[in-house]
């Protein structure tokens, strides 16, 4: 089963400073039909103006996964962390029992990026961020695994969350195919941040999403230049 969502019937808010898309109900977009797929809760395509950002502001019991498009982001929050993670690269924030953060656009540049929540296996963890570059040579014609919880991920150089899930990200060249085994009882969500592609024969564009399940292999060719972002969860 594919679920094609256009990037025109994503839930929309401009802030003036954030131009936002929500994939799945968030603040005012309410959709019932769009609520969760499986444990991913939140697909933001977000696009911040420069000198602008996210004030200090609580979460708790959610992993956060931020993957930056264009520009940089800068991060800091109560545990005494902060950084700076440009088109890309990754960063993590598992909330756990509580965490106060900011997120800003420091650069001359508009940012752009998706900002991905996922439920956490186990509620009251202690907090965490972290943050990797992941050139993109190593992800070309397969998914590399970004951020992940499943057995293994961490091996594979992915930064740790505390879900048995994974985001990753591939890029083809146009007519270049993939094949991603999706395991029983697994679901997947997929986005091109950039170029368009056929899912299963399915046409996805450019920033729709694709919400996967009982589907036993993924198989992903590309129409021109493309740049994909798929997360990997408990259906």
């Amino acid at each position: 089963m594919i679920d094609i969502r256009p990037f025109d019937t994503l839930g929309h808010a401009d802030h003036g400073w954030l131009n936002a898309r929500h994939h799945f109900s968030f603040a005012n977009y309410h959709d019932p039909a769009r609520m969760s797929w499986g444990k991913l809760r939140v697909w933001n395509d977000d696009e911040i103006a420069a000198g602008n950002g996210f004030d200090p502001h609580p979460h708790r019991d959610m992993e956060i996964i931020t993957y930056v498009r264009e520009g940089a982001i800068t991060h800091r929050d109560s545990m005494g962390n902060e950084g700076r993670t440009e088109a890309g690269d990754v960063q993590i924030m598992s909330a756990g029992t509580g965490v106060t953060h900011s997120e800003y656009n420091l650069e001359p540049v508009r940012t752009t990026l998706f900002q991905i929540w996922i439920m956490p296996d186990v509620r009251g963890a202690k907090p965490n961020w972290g943050a990797k570059s992941f050139p993109k040579a190593g992800r070309e014609a397969r998914f590399e695994i970004l951020a992940g919880g499943r057995p293994g991920d961490a091996e594979a150089g992915a930064l740790p969350i505390n879900a048995n899930a994974a985001v990753m990200a591939a890029t083809l060249s146009k007519g270049q195919e993939l094949r991603y085994l999706l395991p029983e009882g697994r679901a997947a969500y997929l986005v091109p941040a950039r170029g368009s592609a056929t899912v299963n024969g399915t046409e996805l564009g450019q920033r729709d999403g694709a919400a996967i399940h009982k589907e036993k292999e993924i198989v992903i060719v590309a129409k021109d230049e493309a740049e994909l972002v798929m997360v990997e969860v408990a259906a």
